[in-house]
């Protein structure tokens, strides 16, 4: 029986059939997966949470009165006075000095842009989310005119425009999107 089931020296019990000098033998390293996957998990579950608080920050107002309104952002037919007052008078009516976020756009191109991109500017329609910004993730959106989308002619008009927004308005982590008249994307750009 000892010649089929050799006994292994077991280590401690005096027992070493290595000859002497020679170095001992390495334990097998313990697979770690169960940890990394552990931390993977972890990693995964606290990326949710900033960007659930990110999120929660950027929809939610201070402003008590919230009545619910989809949206807050100014719309071409929502007039915005120069001071940054509701721009209507009780009756609704556009009361005399109001412009547009549009035509404040606009009117910032044409003042310190360059000429092609004051060209360009003559075709924006609208302009939304320029004025919220928490410095968090400001969007913007500017539509235009123009057809064909991001493949069309009308691309580089696009790029110009997003380009002169990035000179009209500030942010430390804004995204400016300008889209053609059907929706179709025509260039982004940080501001």
């Amino acid at each position: 029986m000892n010649e089929q089931y050799p006994q292994q020296p077991q280590p401690g019990w005096g027992g070493s059939r290595q000859p002497a000098g020679a170095p001992t033998p390495q334990p097998p390293k313990k697979r770690r997966v169960g940890k990394i996957v552990g931390l993977g998990c972890a990693g995964l579950l606290a990326l949710m949470v900033v960007v659930a608080v990110a999120a929660t920050s950027m929809n939610g107002d201070s402003d008590s009165t919230d009545t619910g309104k989809k949206d807050k952002a100014v719309t071409a037919e929502e007039q915005v006075p120069a001071g940054g007052a509701s721009g209507k008078d009780a009756e609704g009516e556009r009361t005399p000095g109001t412009k547009t976020r549009a035509e404040e756009f606009r009117a910032c191109v044409a003042e310190s842009g360059t000429p092609t991109e004051k060209e360009a500017v003559t075709h924006v329609t609208k302009v939304t989310g320029a004025d919220k910004r928490n410095d968090i993730f400001d969007s913007a959106d500017v539509f235009t005119d123009f057809s064909g989308g991001l493949t069309g002619p009308h691309t580089g008009e696009g790029k110009l425009i997003a380009s002169a927004f990035t000179s009209c308005y500030e942010s430390e982590n804004g995204l400016v999107t300008v889209y053609d008249e059907d929706g179709e994307l025509l260039a982004t750009a940080n501001y």
